[in-house]
């Protein structure tokens, strides 16, 4: 990432931020990355929204920026109290950049952060799902780990016709002893033969 490039876990809203956020989602909607949203919905309604999310406890919000201003999020969605049989796994929602602001490294410095608190927390998987035809998002997620265990042909209806989505998992046990080993194998090669 660059200078200019920042990503960070936001609590509440300061300046032009709620206003940037929206600014934001409504181009990624338009671009076909709106998070179920086809057309971008009336300003109320997508602040409220934002506003409901810094509301909820299991949700942790991450914002992109680019030159002081928010282009995208991220949201690690951790599982209810009560769903005990459910509390190893965490999820990934929400997550865009504004057409405009790719190419910083952000979508990749979002989802680092997202995956460090969920492994700070101790969740032993993320999951996610997305549409099939948000192709760069599923390059990132796939080149970071992520794998695909299921589809579903009717998983979004766009303009009258189904779009199917996919089904994404991280065991991040293993990429943990993955990188773990990866280090220990680096530092042995790096020893003198005796």
């Amino acid at each position: 990432m660059s200078k200019k490039a920042s990503v960070e876990r936001v609590t509440e809203f300061h300046g032009n931020d709620l206003d940037d956020l929206c600014e934001a989602t409504d181009e990624a909607i338009l671009d076909g990355s709106g998070f179920g949203w086809l057309r971008p919905p009336a300003r109320p309604v997508l602040e409220s929204y934002w506003k409901g999310v810094l509301l909820v406890p299991e949700r942790e919000l991450y914002v992109a920026r680019l030159e002081g201003s928010i282009v995208g999020s991220v949201q690690l969605q951790v599982p209810a109290p009560n769903n005990e049989a459910g509390a190893h796994t965490a999820r990934v929602s929400t997550f865009f950049v504004a057409p405009w602001a790719r190419g910083h490294g952000l979508a990749r410095g979002l989802m680092s952060d997202l995956e460090a608190s969920a492994r700070r927390q101790g969740f032993k998987f993320l999951d996610l799902d997305v549409r099939a035809t948000q192709t760069a998002a599923i390059s990132l997620y796939e080149s970071i780990g992520f794998e695909r265990w299921g589809v579903q042909e009717s998983y979004a209806l766009v303009n009258g016709e189904y779009v199917a989505g996919y089904y994404y998992s991280k065991d991040l046990e293993k990429t943990r002893k993955r990188r773990r080993n990866g280090k220990k194998s680096k530092s042995k090669q790096a020893e003198p033969a005796t």
